[in-house]
């Protein structure tokens, strides 16, 4: 029956990748079954038998030297606060493909003059930018702290049209003469319809319980509905540095909040805090540069020449896919699946804090490594630098889907057993076990030459940093098509 059926067969293969199908509305531009199970086969086949020195350049713009890359549906995101200069434009674009390019200064986008920037989301996939600024008696100085979100139309637009205004107000943290903003402490992160800002504040009191003790503030805004929010969470700790905590969306309805545990809120109803389910425990405390990495793209489209536009076949489940966690002290990498963050029946009374063996060594694999920023995520794929010699480094792809662990056809290690750390600085063994397949690809690298990579459903960037004749560096972007 399943030899006989292709439909049959799109099912069971949807299932073992842990997809979920797309309905197909549009009745003049139907796609046959068959064509999807041939396009579903052949991306799950395509890590395998991949160029990897196949590639295209991309030369980055010198004023955006020292600011911040990323990466969204196929456009290269710049932005650098002192330069008050961002660019956005996209990267070997497809005839069907809606590209955004444009350069321009996120302070001139601002209602209040004179303003401190503190980050600038783009999100080309819905024509947005959110520009998150600060008003204060003066930079880092004490006193009153206002903080708002502007949002405009990233292809010079005007303000979003979706927007239920242009400016987001935030609802806190408290106006007091003992607090200190500092600008570079800021995050702003955004999923669908959801923009979140992150924030800290330091008590400068003269008294030894005030000093040097740090306040967050993390507010969530559902950004086409309203303009306030009351979808706050908040903490004060005592001598903790700002970049030890992160947060990432694991979903439209859910987040997680990274720090020396891993906690899960719901923020599906909008019209209060969110609301906390489960608190998951590290194996080791992480002290220093937490920071969570979610896959590039959820979503996959069909690039079939035969087709007249771009369709969605499948969307990947939330609740089976991966997310990164990298800490700089210890030197540690972890891969969780997701799946852990919504099965919480299975920890039925104890909830309030999970230790690592109850759900840690299943549910994700650790790795050390002396550089592990440089690495990306790709629905349930992984690919990160790892030095194999003193002069070098090489690609690492691992899949850890289970249908690839189950089906690999003799391409690629797979790993089932599992693997200990032992980590010197506590003199804890750390023991994970989610099995995966892994690639090693052929082409080595210099120690200091890759700086960060960036994966998604078709291609892999590399950001590289060269030497020009006269000396001076230069980054480049090489992209690879899977």
């Amino acid at each position: 029956m399943c030899k006989s059926s292709s439909e049959l067969q799109y099912i069971i293969e949807l299932g073992g990748q842990r997809l979920l199908p797309v309905v197909d509305t549009n009745l003049y531009n139907y796609t046959p079954i068959s064509k999807r199970l041939q396009l579903l086969r052949d991306k799950t086949r395509a890590w395998f038998k991949f160029d990897i020195n196949s590639v295209e350049t991309v030369s980055i713009p010198d004023q955006f030297y020292d600011g911040r890359l990323s990466l969204a549906d196929g456009h290269l995101c710049l932005y650098n606060r002192d330069e008050d200069s961002a660019k956005i434009f996209p990267i070997l674009p497809k005839p069907s493909q809606q590209t955004i390019e444009r350069g321009f200064s996120p302070r001139s986008l601002c209602l209040v003059p004179n303003t401190d920037i503190i980050d600038v989301f783009m999100d080309p996939a819905q024509n947005l930018i959110a520009i998150a600024y600060v008003i204060t008696e003066g930079v880092c100085q004490p006193g009153g702290v206002r903080f708002f979100i502007e949002l405009n139309a990233l292809d010079g637009g005007g303000v979003h049209p979706q927007a239920a205004g242009r400016t987001l107000f935030m609802s806190g943290p408290p106006q007091c003469e003992n607090i200190r903003f500092e600008i570079n402490s800021g995050k702003l992160k955004g999923f669908g319809r959801r923009i979140a800002l992150w924030c800290s504040l330091r008590f400068n009191g003269a008294g030894s319980y005030t000093f040097n003790r740090t306040m967050w503030w993390l507010q969530i805004w559902d950004w086409q509905h309203s303009t306030t929010s009351i979808s706050v969470l908040s903490d004060t700790f005592n001598s903790v540095p700002d970049d030890s905590m992160d947060f990432c969306f694991l979903g439209d309805d859910r987040l997680l909040i990274a720090s020396y545990s891993l906690k899960v809120y719901s923020i599906e109803d909008m019209s209060q805090a969110p609301q906390f389910l489960a608190c998951f425990l590290l194996p080791v405390p992480p002290m220093m540069k937490i920071r969570c990495i979610l896959p590039m793209d959820d979503i996959a489209h069909s690039s079939q020449s035969q087709m007249q536009a771009q369709q969605t076949m499948w969307t990947l489940d939330p609740q089976h896919r991966l997310i990164s966690l990298l800490t700089f002290y210890p030197h540690l990498i972890f891969i969780i699946s997701t799946r852990i963050f919504f099965d919480l029946d299975v920890f039925e009374g104890m909830v309030a804090a999970i230790p690592w063996k109850y759900w840690g060594p299943l549910n994700a694999r650790v790795f050390y490594d002396q550089h592990p920023w440089i690495l990306g995520v790709s629905g349930n794929r992984v690919l990160f630098r790892a030095a194999d010699s003193v002069t070098g480094c090489r690609l690492h792809m691992m899949d850890f889907n289970p249908l690839a662990v189950k089906c690999r056809q003799g391409l690629g290690r797979v790993v089932k057993e599992s693997s200990t750390i032992k980590i010197s600085e506590w003199g804890e063994d750390v023991t994970s076990s989610l099995p995966y397949v892994e690639i090693v690809l052929d082409r080595r690298f210099g120690s200091c030459t890759l700086d960060d990579i960036w994966v998604d459903k078709d291609r892999i960037y590399l950001l590289k940093m060269t030497q020009e004749v006269n000396g001076t560096d230069q980054l480049e972007l090489e992209v690879i098509d899977i």
